[in-house]
Parts: C-alpha cells; structure tokens; sequence
C-alpha cells in the first residue's frame, strides 16, 4: 500500500509537494522521478508490506525501460511468478511491483485481466508517449485525475492536486446532484469541480501528445447466475480468498464486527494464523432505544472467546467521537451518507497503535451474498425490475430522505443518463435481476462508502486494508451462484451461503445474530445531551440549521443529524464555493 503520484509535465516540486501532503500513505521511502526528455514527473512513496523497503523503491524502471508507479497488491503473485518462470520474468525482488512492470511491459494492459489484486497504477509507455491509468476490479484502491493546461494531474488522494486544478474548490453540480439523490456519488465526477475518480475496473489511455484520453478499458464482474451452490466448494473458496489476502510480512489486524462477513475472514484466519488480533467497537454509555448499539460487540466477543482471537474491544464515548470529528472530516475528503466516519477513523487510529500494519474486514459480504432486504424484495418481485434502467432507477432511490447538498437538484432523468454512461448494461442479467442489482451495489455503493472510508482512514495511519470477499476469483464465484440460493421467503433468510456452509462451525449467535449497521449512537448522545463537549461541537457547526428538538429519538436518529453536519463541515474545511 502506498501512494502514487504524477503529472504530464516536468514539475518535481509540485510532486514533491504532493508527496509531502499523502505523507501518512507511505512511511517507508519516497521518491520523484522525472523523464529528461519528455514532459513527465512521477512520484511515490512507500508502505512496505511484501519486501524488504530496499528492493521495492518506486518510481520503478521497468525491463523494456517503462516507468511504473503502483499502489496496491497482487494477491496471485505466487501462482503467476510460477507461471511465468522461465519465461522472461526474473522473479528476483520477491516483490510484486516487480511482476507487474514485467507483465505490462510484455502484455500491454491486457495483462490486468490475469491479476487478482488491488491496485491503482500508472504506466508510462515512454516509447510511444503513453499514460495507463488502472482501478482495480472493485474499486478497493482509488486513483483520481484532472486535465489541466499541462495535461493530466493524478494521484492517489484529492487533496494534493486542489490547487493544481482551476476552480476545484467549487461544487460539482452533477456528483452534488447525484449524492443528493442517493447519499453517495459513484459518478466519475467527485464533487471537486474538474477533479475525476477512475471507476471500478477503468483503465484509461493518454496520449501525451495529443493531451487527451484515447482508449478505455472496462473490466466488471458480472452476475452470470449459472453455478450451482455447494457449501464445501464455497468453504474452499473463502478459505483460499483469506489465504491469499494474508500473505505478506507485518501485522494483521482484523475489523470484527460481529457480523458474519468479519466472522468467516477472522475464522478462516485463525486457520493459517496462530495468532489472530481482532478489534471491535464498544459504546460507552449505552443508550436505552430500539435497537442494542452494542450487539455487534457482543457478537465479536462470543467468536473472540470461542476462537481464542487476541481480541480488543476500542471504546468509543461522546468525547471520543468529537475528538476525531475534524481528522475524519480531512482525511475522509468527499462526505458520505453516514454517522459513522468520526468512529471509523479512531478505530483505524487505535489499530495503528496496536502496531497493526495490515487490516482485514468482510466488505462486500452484504453485496455478493445476499444481506439486504432490498435484496428480498426485488427477489420477491415487490419492486419491479425488468430492465437495466429499471436497475438504476431503483438505485437512485435507494434511502428515503437524503440530505441535499444543492437546492437545484437535475432531474433524474439525467442523473439516471449520466448514471448509465458509467455502469452500462453489462452487468444485467435478465434471468436474474436481484443478481444485476447486487452486482451493481459491488462497483457503485461498496467502493463509494466502504472502501473509501478504510483507504483514506486506514492510510491516515499508514495502514493497508484488504477485503478478501471483494477479490477478483471469490466475488466471481458468487455472483456466478443465483440469488435463488443467496435468499429465502422469510426476512431473515439472508445470507444463506454463508450460513449454511458455517452452521456448525460457527457459533450459533454468530450464524443467528440479525444484522445491524454497526452504528454508533451518537444521535441518540445529542439528542439527550449526554456530553456537554460534544453537544457544544454540533451546536457551533451548525449554528441555526440545528435541528436536536426537532427530531424524535429512535434508531434513524444519528442519520438525520450527522449527514448534514459533516457536508457542512467539509465544505468548510475544504473551502468549498457554491
């Protein structure tokens, strides 16, 4: 895990400086390489995870006399290095920069089709004055550019370029639109105007001479629905998921929610491991509501205990949360619809104190195995979907009451235009809609919200974070298994997959347990002014838009509070102009 940078100029100081700013993202080495020829600058620096820092210096010269910048993991290196042994690949680092700059040189960009990773790269073809810019399959890793006067800008975290790109500090109207709508923005707009994200499975072409995007390549995992479900085949499948996804020298660390996804992975875990550290959040105080905030805790502790899992429970208080407030609001750089990000960016604080190095968490269990009710009642046909639009439709409304970020929303007949333009149908299977929906959320809502959130705050600690659920073979494998087998008639028959293949593996309050958000009550803390500081941090953000006696205490609460107090603060820390 690192972070890459660039230019198509020769401009070493605004890398430098770039590299300076995403400094949390690689503690291990840095560097900046400009071509003396031509108008290129690369940078990188450096989280040394699979070889010894020495070896793993980027930029990296590749055998045909390339440039490659990578941030990310290539989860098949093993099988791949033994395939190509003999043939033309040394192998000699053990490092796997090494293998792609030799794949990309020999292949050209098809070779991202033989890799399982994660990843975010640039390659730049000196020969032929050629830029690739690629996204993982999943959207895990993110990578984000801008065409600019001196041609493109890119890197791997926002903040960098703003002052690099002309009026980016002013609102996007279409990805403020869209988040309006939806709560989160998979558009390729961010909502810093001119400021571009590559989607899910993108790779980009540029042309140095003629400074624009030539050709595009899209890879996505389609719902092909046409395997039948085997519950020892699928335990095989996860085992080998989590095997890949440990490999590497530091320390791991897994997110253990108490929800079955983080279970499996710290179950099949504990299989390679001897050791297994696992970490949960804790909320204290407890509040009396509709819903036990701390289920999920002691669903954690129930498999810690049974697994013998080193096992910390990260407490999280009014104070605490109001502490991380203004980081998870920097580092988070785009708000999401959520009440979470202030907790989510102390618990990766407290992990890095733990020397934990690389992270582990069951994203997009939900999306591949069935775990949503919506999912249910497309299944069950009380939503309507016929079509890849009627997908996307629905989509667009999928919560309730949003909070908006602009007053002149566009319609959704051009949300849902622009919205198709960046997932076409090729993710739509007509004898399995729920499957297409699902196979929708995987590249829209999980790297949008999930991903981002482990990225940005993971890498603010200088911290890797992998998913073995969202590996290229495993989400393959089940979305070639038919949502038929995923979901059953009743509201908890969800997730059935997993349930079935780890009934009697894993405690029955793990394989029971109903699913909650793992959601942090702090709606709950304001509205019943619980602590004075953090009552007093909301009431000064939002000044006359405080809405605390204008809302009844229920589990919604915190999502009619924080949504809007955290848009309000980032538009203020990032100077955002309407």
């Amino acid at each position: 895990m690192c972070g890459i940078y660039g230019i198509t100029a020769h401009d070493p100081q605004f890398v430098q400086q770039y590299i300076n700013t995403c400094s949390h993202r690689g503690p291990d080495g840095y560097k900046v390489w400009w071509d003396p020829e031509h108008q290129m600058t690369l940078g990188h620096n450096l989280l040394s995870i699979m070889a010894d820092p020495q070896l793993s210096t980027q930029p990296w010269k590749t055998p045909k006399g390339n440039t490659l910048v990578y941030n990310g993991e290539i989860f098949n290196y093993e099988e791949l290095k033994a395939k190509y042994k003999g043939k033309g690949f040394a192998g000699i680092t053990g490092c796997d920069t090494e293998l792609l700059a030799w794949g990309l040189d020999e292949f050209g960009i098809d070779f991202i089709d033989q890799i399982d990773s994660m990843h975010g790269f640039a390659y730049y073809d000196r020969e032929n004055q050629k830029l690739y810019l690629s996204r993982d399959h999943a959207g895990i890793k993110p990578l984000y550019y801008a065409e600019i006067n001196e041609g493109l800008v890119f890197g791997s975290e926002i903040k960098g370029m703003l002052d690099k790109v002309p009026n980016a500090r002013t609102l996007d109207h279409l990805a403020a639109s869209f988040q309006s709508r939806t709560g989160l923005n998979p558009l390729r707009q961010t909502l810093f105007s001119g400021i571009k994200k590559l989607l899910p499975g993108e790779t980009v072409v540029y042309d140095l001479h003629d400074k624009k995007i030539v050709h595009t390549k899209r890879i996505y995992i389609k719902p092909n629905a046409n395997r039948n479900f085997n519950p020892e085949e699928f335990r095989n499948q996860l085992a080998q998921a989590v095997k890949r996804c440990a490999i590497g020298k530091r320390k791991i660390g897994v997110f253990l929610s108490g929800g079955l996804d983080s279970s499996v992975v710290a179950y099949e875990l504990r299989k390679i491991q001897d050791k297994v550290h696992t970490f949960t959040n804790k909320f204290n105080p407890e509040v009396n509501g509709d819903e036990d905030f701390n289920s999920d805790a002691k669903a954690a502790k129930v498999l810690a205990d049974s697994e013998k899992f080193i096992h910390t429970e990260i407490e999280i208080t009014p104070k605490i949360f109001a502490s991380s407030w203004d980081n998870s609001v920097y580092f988070g750089e785009q708000p999401v619809y959520t009440a979470n990000s202030s907790m989510y960016c102390h618990t990766n604080k407290v992990l890095s104190e733990h020397e934990i190095v690389v992270t582990m968490a069951g994203d997009m269990g939900d999306e591949i195995l069935g775990g949503y009710t919506k999912y249910q009642q497309i299944l069950h046909k009380r939503f309507v979907v016929k079509s890849w639009k009627d997908v996307l439709t629905l989509w667009l409304n999928r919560i309730k009451r949003p909070v908006p970020l602009v007053d002149d929303i566009l319609s959704d007949e051009i949300l849902i235009e622009e919205f198709s333009k960046c997932y076409s149908d090729e993710l739509w299977n007509e004898n399995d809609p729920t499957a297409s929906y699902m196979a929708l959320d995987c590249v829209t809502q999980v790297p949008a919200e999930f991903f981002s959130r482990n990225d940005t705050y993971g890498m603010a600690y200088s911290m890797e974070g992998r998913f073995p659920l969202a590996s290229k073979y495993f989400m393959q494998y089940c979305l070639d298994i038919p949502t038929k087998f995923k979901i059953g008639p009743r509201d908890r028959d969800t997730k059935l997959l997993s349930k079935i293949a780890y009934k009697n593996l894993l405690p029955s309050q793990i394989v029971k347990k109903e699913k909650t958000g793992w959601t942090v009550p702090v709606g709950h803390w304001l509205k019943n002014n619980t602590d004075r500081e953090l009552t007093d941090l909301y009431q000064r953000n939002m000044a006359e838009e405080n809405k605390i006696n204008t809302i009844t205490v229920n589990a919604k609460v915190g999502k009619s509070l924080i949504p809007a107090w955290a848009y309000k603060s980032w538009k203020e820390k990032y100077k955002i102009k309407y």
